[in-house]
């Protein structure tokens, strides 16, 4: 597996030159012009890297056990010149998606710093939708089963995180510009439930040359003295490229595309000689670079397809069973049987054009920051074009099934539009639908009312938030939930007609649209009309009934043309906030013990005191140590790389957010382990771990432990 070093040195060569030459060309462009303040700012939001169910997959085996990649909140604040102007806050979450919970929080906590000057209406937060960081931190009771309910360390990390980038990119705003531009990646997703896409019309498939979206849109950040502070680009695909047998932490392909584009951009310059600062540890100071999710309901980072773990064949089309089973068809990633190197190579691919977009950017946003939010009541909206309505959320059969990116259990599988006799009985036991809500989700075989289900509290929303943000000739869709190719596209094609019908023409070609997915919120996933008619796991997911896309159609419209008129919209009902009411099962962290004569720290597994190692080699040390819940090490690390830079110093190399670094914790132990990067200096190095212990009597003591020394030549 190639090392996120020689990332740095694939692109250097060519995207590097490239960015050169743009800047040296433009710097008298950014010296001049200043359309925007605009401030960019991040923070850890990693949480409890032990004993906590990861969100996304929703398999109860798969509990954090360790670090693969830290993840952060990454926010960026747009606003209009002048003291009385518009702004707007965009921030990308390295979290699975969104929560109300979190979305409530975070806004009491800016209200409480800024009055209001951060508000529902202008704030959006938005997940990346990896699969492999903590869960516990959404208010509906669906979406916190498999964590046991509330984990308050996971909802305070992104809370707290959320508010300090914000906070950042608040006192850093400054003068500047905003570029744009749009381009192709071709290599990095597939649509993961064609049948469902091939049932919307031939005539509008027609229109498009993909079943996925394959278009990246970013915008770059510049001060107008200091050059670029930072970019977001918006690109389709699950961050799915780790499985849900992975238990470390991680950002997935986005997280890593962000870390490796924020490193490209620090260390660009940076010749590796001997004599050049060898840390790779992340500066507090760093460009910020957001790869925020979109409309990837149904796209796939797994891009050989699916197939049959026993037979290598092909999974059946329609259903994406193994002989009628579901378990065994599972999708594979380009560095398959490794889902760590197709996790890198989805993320190198991403960043690889980012850095192609960033360096070429020249067309700018010019014109008014604006936003529209309002809150809607998903489970009964009447929608006028289809003298049809929505109704209170369900999930159905094939949602069990889960899909090729991670398969449910049991005999459920996707395209299941009966049922089965036996979980009716079983789902009967928990509320049996009325016959009103079964016609209503028709043909959708309801598994779990969740929509009307409300012990010990709610199971799903029924309140969500929608939103447009406006930068210039740019608006920014921000949807509460997944969703597929076609129903965005819908969407956005919606939303720019109605800009061009009511602004008389004056927004045209120009007009840039974009979903931002899982954002404020979230409620599974959203599929057209005709793709909810298959019933794969997306329509199943689709919470509010075959019309809950055209409910968001016409909502949105509603948004958009108040935007263009200069009016106000309704806020409409507030969402509940049911913090209070929250059940925690996770238990408590045990006491840390040791052995008789040990300490925690002390090694119990070393490195070969002096042993050699080369560019590739694997480098492990195992130690005593606490459980990481003890001590989250925000905005630091439980572990380093350390060389000696001079007799006696030695200077943090590599730390637990460096793609070459994993930190695996196995009570009562934790083990670091490094492989040696394709450009880590030659010379003499040693692993250090940082942790905490839990005492008998609940005393919490830090602790840091060192390996023996050795050589890389």
């Amino acid at each position: 597996m190639e090392s996120k070093r020689a990332v740095d040195q694939h692109v250097f060569s060519g995207a590097f030159f490239k960015m050169l030459v743009f800047l040296v060309a433009s710097l008298m462009v950014y010296r001049c012009k200043a359309d925007y303040l605009l401030g960019a700012g991040s923070y850890d939001i990693t949480g409890p890297a032990a004993d906590v169910n990861m969100m996304g997959y929703a398999n109860p085996k798969q509990n954090a056990a360790g670090i693969h990649l830290r993840l952060r909140s990454r926010a960026f604040i747009v606003a209009e010149a002048g003291n009385d102007g518009n702004r707007i806050a965009y921030v990308s979450l390295d979290a699975c998606m969104a929560s109300q919970a979190v979305t409530t929080a975070v806004l009491s906590k800016l209200k409480t710093r800024y009055g209001d000057l951060y508000t529902e209406k202008n704030v959006a937060l938005s997940g990346i939708h990896t699969h492999s960081g903590p869960g516990g931190y959404l208010q509906y009771l669906l979406y916190s089963i498999t964590s046991l309910g509330f984990v308050k360390q996971s909802f305070d990390a992104i809370v707290d995180g959320a508010v300090a980038s914000i906070t950042q990119a608040h006192h850093n705003l400054k003068p500047g510009s905003i570029f744009v531009n749009e381009g192709e990646i071709l290599d990095a997703n597939i649509n993961r439930s064609p049948s469902a896409y091939l049932n919307n019309p031939a005539e509008e498939r027609k229109r498009y040359k993909y079943d996925v979206d394959k278009s990246m849109l970013l915008l770059k950040l510049v001060d107008a003295q200091h050059g670029p502070v930072g970019t977001v680009n918006w690109f389709p695909v699950h961050c799915t490229s780790m499985n849900n047998t992975n238990t470390l932490v991680s950002g997935d392909n986005k997280g890593a595309a962000s870390r490796f584009m924020e490193d490209w951009f620090d260390h660009r310059s940076v010749k590796r000689e001997p004599s050049a600062n060898t840390s790779r540890v992340r500066s507090k100071t760093s460009f910020v670079a957001a790869f925020a999710q979109t409309n990837e309901g149904d796209v796939s980072p797994n891009t050989l397809g699916a197939f049959c773990g026993d037979t290598n064949l092909r999974c059946d089309f329609n259903h994406s069973t193994c002989n009628g089973s579901n378990e065994l068809c599972i999708a594979r990633g380009p560095g398959y049987p490794d889902h760590f190197a197709s996790t890198e190579i989805i993320a190198t691919r991403q960043m690889e054009s980012a850095i192609e977009l960033f360096a070429n950017a020249k067309d700018l946003l010019k014109g008014p920051v604006n936003y529209r939010q309002s809150y809607v009541d998903f489970t009964n909206i009447s929608i006028a074009a289809q003298s049809a309505t929505t109704c209170p959320a369900a999930m159905g059969f094939s949602f069990a099934a889960g899909t090729t990116d991670g398969p449910g259990a049991f005999d459920f599988k996707q395209g299941d539009t009966d049922g089965n006799p036996f979980w009716k009985a079983v789902r009967d036991l928990l509320r049996k639908p009325t016959e009103k809500q079964v016609a209503c989700q028709s043909p959708k075989p309801v598994l779990l009312d969740t929509g009307e289900m409300l012990f010990p509290y709610d199971w799903a929303p029924a309140i969500l938030p929608i939103q447009i943000l406006q930068v210039g000739q740019l608006f920014i869709l921000s949807v509460p939930s997944e969703f597929t190719t076609m129903a965005g596209r819908r969407l956005k094609d919606a939303v720019k007609a109605t800009l061009v019908e009511k602004s008389n023409g004056k927004y045209d070609k120009e007009v840039r649209i974009v979903i931002s997915g899982l954002t404020n919120a979230y409620s599974s996933y959203v599929t057209t009309f005709e793709e909810y008619q298959i019933q794969r796991y997306e329509g199943a997911s689709t919470l509010y009934g075959p019309h809950t896309l055209s409910a968001y159609i016409q909502e949105f419209k509603k948004l958009a043309e108040a935007l263009v008129l200069d009016t106000q919209v309704a806020k409409g009902p507030s969402p509940p906030d049911l913090i209070s009411k929250q059940i925690s099962l996770l238990p408590e962290v045990i006491p840390d013990t040791t052995p008789a004569g040990i300490k925690f720290g002390d090694v119990s597994r070393d490195v070969a005191r002096n042993a050699s190692f080369r560019a590739g080699d694997s480098v492990e040390a195992t130690f005593w140590s606490g459980s990481p819940r003890n001590n989250l090490m925000t905005e630091a690390s439980y572990t380093m790389v350390e060389f000696q830079s001079a007799p006696g110093v030695w200077t943090p190399a590599y730390d637990d957010d460096d793609w070459s670094v994993q930190f695996v914790w196995k009570r009562p132990s934790a083990t670091i382990k490094w492989k040696v990067p394709k450009d880590a200096l030659a010379g003499t190095y040693r692993l250090r771990l940082f942790g905490a212990s839990k005492a008998l009597m609940g005393k919490i003591d830090n602790f840091t432990g060192i390996s023996s020394e050795f050589v890389i030549v």
